[in-house]
């Protein structure tokens, strides 16, 4: 009885990790992933908007507090956008946001206009999304594309 109550105690935290989680760069690379293209690449789109959302004050005082010093370099762009999901582990979930940041992510990133995005602004001459170079010119294609995309957000939530 004892190790059935543990199974369920593992699984139920199992279950509240996954819905918290957004996305993962280990779906990505375990997947439909270039052979050729270093694992890197698959944490790169990841990276570019978890640093939107440090630029942007969207994240959560859990994040803040495990991520201080990670935020600070970020901001000072001494840490990429890949290393910065990299020391996530390529994850990214909503108890890194705050509250608006859960609210916009679900709207824009998991309901793919983030991908869209991605792939038109940063994607659209390469093979594939994998393939697009984590620079921070390409970091500012696409962050002014989300910040053009969470001004829309707000202004349809403000009359609905």
């Amino acid at each position: 009885m004892k190790a059935h109550h543990l199974n369920m105690n593992k699984n139920a935290r199992y279950f509240a990790q996954q819905s918290k989680m957004i996305d993962q760069a280990k779906t990505h690379f375990m997947g439909n992933f270039p052979d050729f293209l270093p694992i890197e690449n698959a944490y790169t789109h990841i990276g570019m908007f978890l640093g939107w959302i440090i630029d942007n004050n969207l994240y959560s005082e859990y994040f803040e507090d495990e991520s201080e010093i990670q935020i600070y370099r970020f901001k000072n762009r001494e840490i990429s956008c890949t290393i910065l999901s990299e020391i996530w582990d390529g994850y990214l979930g909503n108890d890194l946001l705050n509250e608006i940041g859960v609210s916009f992510t679900k709207s824009y990133y998991q309901g793919g206009k983030y991908y869209d995005d991605y792939n038109v602004y940063l994607a659209k001459n390469y093979a594939s999304m994998y393939h697009v170079d984590d620079s921070w010119s390409n970091y500012e294609i696409i962050a002014k594309r989300i910040s053009e995309r969470f001004e829309e957000w707000k202004s349809a939530r403000r009359f609905s």
